[in-house]
């Protein structure tokens, strides 16, 4: 992949938020392109049947009340 360089200004805070996501081996494109990837909540939409759905909303509303 052709690499463009480009100078991006950041607050020392997201600088600091994007460098602690940064593995050892990856660069901060690497970092940027996962950022870029995550899933949206509507994409999960679907896939626990109603009963795990109903265990897993209990667990969290659990969790809620501590």
């Amino acid at each position: 992949m052709a690499t463009r360089r480009i100078k991006l200004n950041l607050n020392e805070g997201a600088y600091e938020l994007l460098k602690s996501w940064k593995g050892e081996n990856e660069s901060f494109s690497d970092v940027v392109r996962k950022l870029a990837k995550r899933a949206k909540l509507s994409d999960f939409v679907g896939i626990l049947s109603g009963e795990s759905g109903e265990v897993f909303e209990k667990s969290i509303k659990d969790l809620r009340n501590r």
